[in-house]
């Protein structure tokens, strides 16, 4: 599949980035959800650009399945091939204390196979690839051969040292004349992982033991003087 190529792709480019910190909690994402046209993604040369349509009989019915808060616009393929990407740039490393969510709505028409996949590299200060994951595509057989948009999710930890994101969006057309890969509401959320607090048996238990090192102290001490 073609979808490969774009994996492969963005080992060697970086297509736009914008220098940000690091936000815990929010999605780091530039209009995930298509509402503000393409703002915010770029093209990869060579190939379409995805599309922001509008929910409906074109596409995808408000009715159909797909997020609950789908706003009115949706990304939709263009050609046979068509790419959106994007680059954050954090400045500064992470280190290896925090976890990610990639997540998004992925589908397509009917029974076609028109797909869509979104991925997301880690790359370090000099754009070395570090890490990846990816969510998609959602086959027919996914869908159940209905129209529409279902979620998907990938969940795991940032390498350490990662100093940029780089987001890939690609569709791909496999009948028909129209690109039926669809995407909505994508999403990148990093979040802090806390120091492990001990269990409660744990800290008393090691309390229990300093208390027997200090006892064992205070004797050698006196055996000592004496």
């Amino acid at each position: 599949m073609k979808c490969r190529f774009f994996l492969a792709a963005a080992l060697f480019a970086v297509a736009c980035s914008g220098k940000a910190d690091v936000i815990y909690g929010q999605n780091l994402i530039v209009n995930g959800d298509a509402e503000a046209g393409l703002s915010g993604w770029s093209d990869y040369p060579g190939y379409n650009m995805v599309q922001s349509v509008d929910y409906g009989s074109n596409w995808v019915l408000p009715t159909q399945p797909g997020p609950v808060n789908r706003g009115k616009k949706m990304f939709a393929g263009l050609g046979q091939y068509a790419v959106g990407t994007q680059t954050l740039d954090f400045g500064v490393p992470t280190a290896q204390n925090s976890s990610y969510s990639l997540s998004g709505w992925l589908g397509g028409w009917a029974a076609q196979g028109d797909n869509a996949l979104f991925y997301v590299q880690f790359l370090d200060a000099a754009n070395n690839a570090i890490g990846n994951a990816a969510i998609g595509p959602v086959t027919p057989q996914d869908r159940g051969n209905q129209t529409g948009l279902f979620y998907r999710e990938a969940v795991g930890i940032m390498p350490a040292g990662t100093s940029k994101l780089s987001f890939w969006l690609s569709m791909e057309r496999l009948a028909s004349n129209d690109n039926d890969g669809y995407a909505d509401n994508l999403s990148f959320i990093a979040r802090e992982i806390a120091s492990p607090v001990p269990e409660p048996g744990m800290a008393s238990m090691y309390l229990l033991g300093l208390g027997m090192l200090v006892g064992v102290l205070r004797r050698n001490t006196r055996a000592h003087i004496s």
